[in-house]
């Protein structure tokens, strides 16, 4: 597992800002800052892919340079990943792009269950899948996203991207998941509440992102 914020960078100053109720009514600031946590952490990924050396021609000379050989799928899941999603684009502008919808539904007590109601993804067999959602809070909408995107192939590797995870969630995904997986994060918290919300977290990044829900 990869944490960005392990070591100190510019990285560190765009997660004070998410998570800081005096800037966070600044919508656009909040996209904006989700977006570049993206693209700093697609950066960090593109070091675990495969890389294959090709010839080029410059103005002055034939010569050798290292290409990335992977073929990426990128999986939003809906609707909170839609900018961190673009951070990732920006730097796998290659890439085939689907989105997944996700939301969280009270059951009994305090359960939580999963509704998965909407799924748009390319063919994703032998190809290196991406998905990313800002908050990995208890794990499960991740690990139902997956089981139904494999409907569309298994994919070689699976790298799980988030802004901020919680332990509870990395550990419900280590032992649900069968497949080859990575996880990619800016932050880990301290741990669930007993809501199921990251703490101390951000809150709820779609409605932060976008404005409340009915």
């Amino acid at each position: 597992m990869f944490i960005l914020n392990k070591t100190q960078s510019i990285a560190d100053n765009f997660l004070s800002e998410i998570r800081d109720q005096s800037v966070q009514h600044d919508r656009l600031r909040f996209r904006h800052n989700l977006k570049r946590l993206g693209s700093l952490l697609a950066y960090e990924v593109s070091k675990d892919l495969q890389f294959t050396n090709e010839s080029i021609q410059t103005p002055l000379t034939e010569t050798t340079v290292s290409v990335m050989s992977d073929d990426i799928v990128i999986i939003s899941i809906l609707r909170a990943a839609i900018p961190f999603g673009e951070g990732f684009l920006d730097i796998f502008d290659k890439a085939e792009v689907g989105f997944i919808g996700a939301a969280r539904q009270e059951a009994n007590g305090n359960e939580i269950e999963i509704a998965l109601d909407y799924k748009a993804a390319p063919d994703l067999a032998g190809k290196t899948l991406i998905i990313v959602d800002p908050m990995l809070a208890t794990g499960k909408s991740l690990v139902k996203s997956i089981n139904k995107l494999l409907t569309n192939g298994t994919p070689k590797i699976i790298h799980l991207a988030s802004v901020i995870a919680a332990p509870e969630g990395i550990e419900y995904i280590t032992k649900n998941l069968s497949l080859d997986f990575r996880i990619w994060t800016c932050a880990v918290d301290e741990k669930l509440n007993e809501l199921s919300y990251i703490v101390p977290g951000l809150g709820d990044a779609g409605d932060l992102a976008f404005g409340p829900k009915l």
